[in-house]
């Protein structure tokens, strides 16, 4: 059995409050997790295209207000 099959084990026998707790650790965790990915990509320069195209977008009028 491998570790992923063992925490779906283990969360299936959590209480209604325990999945509760659970669920809201979770979602920090994972959270945190993509800003650490995001704050990486952006000092990488991954992002700058994007970047730049979204500028080029609103200079040319291309950009909407919501």
């Amino acid at each position: 059995m491998n570790l992923v099959s063992e925490i779906e084990i283990a969360v299936k026998k959590l209480s209604r409050d325990e999945l509760s707790a659970f669920r809201d650790w979770f979602q920090e965790f994972d959270a945190e997790a993509w800003d650490k990915q995001f704050e990486t990509d952006v000092a990488a320069g991954r992002l700058d295209a994007l970047a730049e195209e979204a500028l080029l977008d609103l200079r040319e009028g291309r950009c909407t207000d919501l």
